[in-house]
């Protein structure tokens, strides 16, 4: 997770589930709950999509019977307009809009028997006086006027035009006198039109039903291809919610744990995260340290000045030197240690710690992998510092062209930039170790090559000339060594060129300190020995001794690597025994 961010933890998570274990069936657990949800869900989708087939499956049902009653009624008009009984027309609506169609649009049939036959002069002439005489007869007489079937005479065809105007105001009932009215060729020609009106409607309601089936396929067809592809695209969202609600659950969960928080919209990595890394690294590296300097790893060890003496307060019993206390109370002659014959050892002045950790992020430190190695490794020392000494002050920066001071999470998110200002580094140093008062400073430096860049008396950054920047790195490197005891450490990565060693040599030589030539790999380890490994003061006293006094030269030269707690404490005891005995 400190290395990927919220990426890492997913295939971390990943991982667990395939090997199963108790994470694993949380997150299996977790998968079936989000996935039953997301289930039910699709499923409701689906039961609409059947619903909404069974509806259009339903109208296209219910139009199809309407078209089919139509066209049976339409096969019993035809039976009805071959015998053509003006009775018929009214209680067959279908046969009577086919006589209206009929007499509003004549057919050649109905023209030709509507048409009157030509007549002569004579006969003409006998047809006028006949009109004249029933005029006389209708004005002297006062007789009623006919109705409009009557108007015409018995046997002779009504008019093309008369026929359309009755047609547009046709009813049953004036239907059926019209009918009677009209000759037997009009009646004749009429029935056939009205047939072949009903014959012409009847194709019309079979193409439509056969529409009505097409229509009725294309749309339970779309209706099928929809709730496919609503399916289909369920069933993605599914799994997409399923992995949205893993990833929110984790995410949840880690900002309860407090290793990611919210920055700028995004998920960040937080102090704890990258301590807890921390602690991962440094027992990952210190697994390749001898037993002993392993051992000194495990915690805060006793590394102050003590002083031997009675035992004054009951939580002074941790310290207690057993073998001088039992000598004394054998002394005298009690079996039993108590507050009078029990000595402890003190601790009267402890030991500080001030480390300084500077790291090149340069643009070269990017390539190879030595930029995460190299933060890998200032973790690793971090921690073991802080396990060893609690109260210890750490100041850890980067430096290009220029130097910043950071904390544990922007170390890690620190870039590469551009040169290396090296001179400029060792002076932040400076002013970072000038005022402590700790009674012992580190000074640990990882570069993987020259001083490139320097910063002038101005504050301006120049880069390019090498020859000024070493010098200048130079000069900072012997103003940090008057800052008091220092033990320096520069870390060079290895290079093909012989001039990036050289260099580091001048510089370690300045700072008075010594230089470590290594690859990123083991980077780590180097650090680790070199805080552990080195030659360091004994600080339990001999008996007798006054505080600040300086140490023997055999104990001087104890490696700390083997002066573990449980020697210190052996060796104290021995001293102890020798003075307490008598004739010492």
């Amino acid at each position: 997770m400190a290395e990927q961010g919220v990426a890492g933890a997913q295939e971390l998570l990943k991982e667990a589930e395939g090997r199963g274990g108790r994470l694993g069936q949380r997150l299996a657990s977790l998968r079936e709950r989000l996935r039953r949800q997301v289930t039910r869900q699709t499923h409701r989708l689906l039961e609409e999509y059947r619903r909404k087939g069974e509806a259009v499956e339903a109208a296209f049902v219910r139009r199809r019977a309407s078209l089919e009653s139509e066209l049976a009624r339409l096969r019993a008009s035809q039976d009805r307009a071959g015998s053509f009984d003006p009775r018929d027309l009214l209680v067959d609506a279908s046969l009577l809009e086919a006589v209206q169609r009929a007499l509003i649009l004549p057919d050649d049939a109905l023209r030709d028997a509507s048409r009157e036959p030509r007549m002569g002069w004579w006969a003409r002439l006998i047809a006028a006086l006949r009109r004249f005489v029933i005029a006389l007869l209708r004005l002297f007489r006062r007789t009623p006027q006919p109705s409009p079937s009557s108007r015409e005479t018995p046997g002779r065809p009504l008019a093309l035009g008369r026929l359309a105007t009755l047609g547009r105001s046709l009813t049953p009932q004036s239907a059926e006198s019209l009918v009677e009215s009209l000759t037997p060729a009009q009646r004749e020609a009429l029935a056939r039109s009205a047939r072949r009106g009903l014959a012409e409607r009847g194709q019309d309601l079979r193409a439509e039903m056969d529409r009505l089936e097409e229509e009725r396929r294309r749309a339970l067809q779309q209706t099928r291809q929809e709730a496919e592809l609503a399916g289909q695209q369920a069933r993605t969202r599914e799994d997409q919610r399923v992995k949205e609600g893993v990833e929110a659950r984790l995410k949840e969960e880690l900002r309860e744990r407090g290793l990611v928080r919210e920055r700028s919209g995004a998920l960040a990595v937080t102090y704890g995260l990258v301590e807890r890394f921390a602690r991962l690294v440094l027992e990952e590296e210190s697994r390749a340290l001898p037993e002993g300097l392993r051992a000194s790893l495990q915690g805060a060890a006793s590394t102050g000045l003590y002083e031997k003496g009675r035992l004054r307060q009951s939580d002074e019993v941790a310290r207690l030197d057993l073998v001088s206390s039992l000598v004394e109370s054998r002394l005298r002659g009690s079996r039993h240690l108590n507050e009078e014959t029990s000595y402890v050892y003190r601790e009267i002045r402890a030991e500080s710690l001030h480390a300084v950790l500077l790291l090149d992020t340069s643009g070269s430190m990017s390539e190879g992998g030595k930029l995460a190695a190299a933060k890998k490794a200032f973790l690793a020392l971090y921690m073991a510092v802080r396990r060893r000494y609690p109260d210890a002050t750490i100041d850890v920066a980067t430096f290009d062209n220029e130097v910043r001071v950071r904390d544990l999470v922007s170390l890690w998110e620190a870039p590469p930039g551009a040169f290396t200002n090296t001179g400029e580094a060792l002076r932040v140093a400076r002013d970072l170790l000038a005022g402590s008062r700790a009674s012992r400073k580190e000074l640990y430096l990882i570069t993987d090559g020259l001083p490139e860049a320097y910063t002038d008396p101005e504050g301006a950054v120049h880069s390019g000339n090498l020859k000024l920047a070493q010098a200048s790195a130079l000069e900072h490197a012997r103003e940090l060594r008057r800052v008091g005891p220092l033990v320096s450490t520069l870390v060079l990565l290895k290079s093909s060129d012989p001039s990036y060693e050289k260099a580091a040599r001048e510089l370690a030589q300045g700072l008075g300190g010594s230089v470590v030539i290594t690859d990123p790999n083991r980077l780590a380890f180097e650090l680790l020995i070199r805080f552990v490994g080195g030659r360091m003061e004994e600080k339990a006293p001999r008996g007798g001794s006054e505080p600040g006094a300086p140490p023997s030269p055999r104990d001087a030269d104890v490696p700390s690597g083997a002066d573990t707690a449980r020697a210190r404490r052996a060796r104290r005891r021995a001293r102890a025994a020798q003075e307490a005995a008598p004739g010492a």
